[in-house]
C-alpha cells in the first residue's frame, strides 16, 4: 500500500473517532451543567444516556432550568419519562411554571398528567389564566313554542387533580349545550329569556355540569341570543292543515256514499216501474182471456 494512501486513512479513521467521541461525551453539556450548579458524570450519566439512547441535551438542559429554578430534579426520573417517550421539556417547564404561581404539582403527578396525553404546561397555564370557551350556536324552544338561538362563553379553569382520566371541552360544550336548551325549554315565553337571559346562566351553573371533567367551571356567560322561528305557530298551522285535509276526505266520503245511495234509490225506483209496466201489460190479457171464458159478466 502507498504510505501516503495509508497516511490519508489513518487520517479519516482519526477524524472519524474524534467525531464518535465528541458525540459520545458530550463535553460541552458537561461543562454547562457544572457552570448551572448541576452535579452529573461525563462518563457514568451522559455516556450513559447515549448508550441507553437518551438525548443528553434534553435532560440536561432540562435539569439545568429546573436547578436555576429552585427545584430539585433527578437525572434518572427524568431519564425514565424520557424512555417512556414522555416529553420531558414540557414537564419541566410545567413544573416550575406550577411552582412560581404556588400551584401544588409533583413531579409523578405531572409526568403521570404527560403519559396520559395532556399538555401539562397548558393546563398549568389555563389553571393560572382561565381559557373561555365558546359554544357554537344553541337552539332551544320556549313553552310557548318560539325558538331561540343562543351563544355564550363558558369560563374554565384546568383542574390539575382531574386532569387524568378527567373529561375535556368536548364534554364542557356538550353539557353546557344541554342545560341551555333545558333552561329556555323551561321558561314559560321567549320573552322571559330576552329579558332576563341570565336565568339560563344560574340554571345551567346550578347543575355542577364540571362535575368528571378536567375543568372547573367559573362562569357562564350569554354572549349573544336571537329569536328565531315560531315553532309553536308553524306546528300549529301544520295541524290545522292536516285536519283540513282530514276533514275534506270525510266529507268526501260523505259525498261518495250519497250519491251512491241517491244511485241505488233510483236503481230502484227504476225496478218498480218496470214491475208496474209489466203488471200494467197483464191487464189486457186478463181481460181478454176472461172474456173469451165468459167470465167477464160475472
Amino acid at each position: 500500500m502507498d504510505p501516503m494512501t495509508f497516511v490519508i486513512m489513518i487520517a479519516i479513521a482519526a477524524v472519524v473517532f474524534l467525531l464518535f467521541l465528541i458525540w459520545l461525551v458530550p463535553v460541552g453539556l458537561w461543562i454547562a451543567a457544572l457552570a448551572a450548579g448541576v452535579r452529573i458524570r461525563i462518563f457514568g450519566d451522559l455516556v450513559g444516556m447515549r448508550l441507553r439512547n437518551v438525548s443528553p441535551g434534553v435532560v440536561v438542559n432540562s435539569l439545568i432550568s429546573s436547578t436555576k429554578a429552585g427545584l430539585s430534579l433527578q437525572a434518572s426520573d427524568l431519564e425514565a419519562h424520557y424512555l417512556a417517550r414522555g416529553n420531558v421539556e414540557r414537564v419541566v417547564n410545567a413544573l416550575i411554571a406550577a411552582d412560581k404561581a404556588g400551584i401544588e404539582l409533583g413531579f409523578q403527578q405531572a409526568t403521570a398528567i404527560d403519559l396520559a396525553g395532556r399538555d401539562v404546561f397548558d393546563a398549568v397555564q389555563v389553571s393560572v389564566n382561565p381559557r373561555v370557551i365558546t359554544t357554537p350556536e344553541i337552539s332551544a324552544v320556549a313553552i310557548d313554542g318560539v325558538q331561540l338561538i343562543a351563544v355564550s362563553r363558558v369560563t374554565v379553569r384546568a383542574n390539575i387533580q382531574r386532569l387524568v382520566g378527567g373529561a375535556g371541552e368536548e364534554t364542557i360544550i356538550a353539557r353546557v349545550g344541554e342545560g341551555i336548551v333545558s333552561a329556555i325549554g323551561s321558561a314559560e315565553t321567549y320573552e322571559d329569556v330576552l329579558e332576563n337571559p341570565d336565568i339560563i346562566s344560574r340554571t345551567v351553573l346550578d347543575r355542577g355540569l364540571d362535575s368528571g371533567t378536567a375543568y372547573d367551571i367559573l362562569s357562564i356567560d350569554i354572549a349573544d341570543i336571537n329569536v328565531g322561528r315560531n315553532i309553536g305557530a308553524e306546528l300549529k298551522a301544520e295541524q290545522a292543515g292536516a285536519d283540513m285535509l282530514v276533514a275534506k276526505a270525510k266529507a268526501e266520503e260523505r259525498r261518495a256514499m250519497a250519491v251512491a245511495r241517491k244511485q241505488e234509490m233510483t236503481a230502484k225506483v227504476q225496478e218498480m216501474r218496470a214491475k208496474v209496466v209489466e203488471a200494467e201489460a197483464k191487464v189486457p190479457r186478463a181481460l181478454a182471456s176472461a172474456f173469451r171464458s165468459g167470465n167477464l159478466n160475472a
